[in-house]
């Protein structure tokens, strides 16, 4: 099967990257041309990847499309390209479903939200208008979650913004280490592996639910239920919250 994907940032690079990795049998990957820097690496990492001269062309030339691009460069150019008998699979943020149909003039669209994980084969997917084949497809690069209402997706899609504070906070850990006398490398790694550590802890838990999980995790009077009291003292939880419903809002 021949695969196309509009737009080479980083997303369609991870994506790309965990096809590779997984056993999916793939005969042609054609990506755009927009950003060369990025499109003469994966065609030079990967020989089944070509960069293809303009998108009708990589569109022409696949079978099922990627949209990779941003929500700006998708209004502009979607309208004045041909998708007749393409499954398209969009990873664009903020255009739904039926922009999506109305621009591309196809019903057979999903929408898929992957994360830069998924180039480890790691990490969750959510499909939103899923069928067996795309299930099937995503299987092999992640824990795929399929949900039947748009509105859904953009819930889980506004989790992913958390990303960044999430590092941050490993690196607001290892700086207060670091403020000890440790070494930064040594604070960054201790760090790295304790998260790491809670994570895969929480997955080889699951039949434990997270509620299950933060109680069995302290002891009453313990230094973890006195960190998770001052912690909700000044809202640190709700304020998360809030961050994130902001974030919903704009999709």
């Amino acid at each position: 099967m021949n695969l196309g994907f509009l737009g080479t940032g980083h997303i369609a690079s991870s994506v790309i990257e965990g096809i590779f990795k997984s056993k999916l049998k793939i005969k042609k990957i054609y990506i755009s041309p927009r950003n060369k820097t990025i499109a003469k690496k994966l065609s030079k990492r990967f020989k089944k990847v070509t960069i293809s001269k303009n998108n009708q062309q990589l569109i022409d030339d696949s079978k099922w499309i990627f949209l990779a691009i941003t929500p700006q460069v998708g209004h502009k150019i979607l309208k004045k390209l041909k998708f007749k008998n393409k499954k398209i699979v969009s990873f664009i943020s903020t255009i739904n479903l039926s922009t999506l149909k109305k621009y591309t003039k196809n019903k057979n669209i999903s929408r898929v939200i992957p994360l830069p994980f998924i180039g480890m084969k790691k990490g969750p997917i959510i499909i939103c208008s899923s069928d067996k084949s795309l299930n099937s497809f995503f299987k092999h690069l992640g824990k795929v979650f399929v949900v039947k209402n748009e509105k859904l997706s953009k819930a889980f899609w506004s989790t992913s913004s958390f990303m960044a504070p999430y590092y941050n906070l490993l690196l607001s850990t290892s700086s207060w280490l670091i403020s000890k006398g440790i070494k930064r490398k040594e604070a960054e790694n201790y760090t790295r592996e304790l998260f790491l550590a809670l994570s895969q802890d929480s997955m080889n838990k699951e039949n434990l639910s997270l509620t299950k999980l933060v109680s069995t995790s302290q002891t009453p009077g313990g230094t973890n239920a006195f960190v998770l009291k001052k912690l909700k003292k000044t809202k640190f939880y709700s304020i998360q919250q809030n961050a994130l419903s902001n974030v919903f809002k704009k999709f």
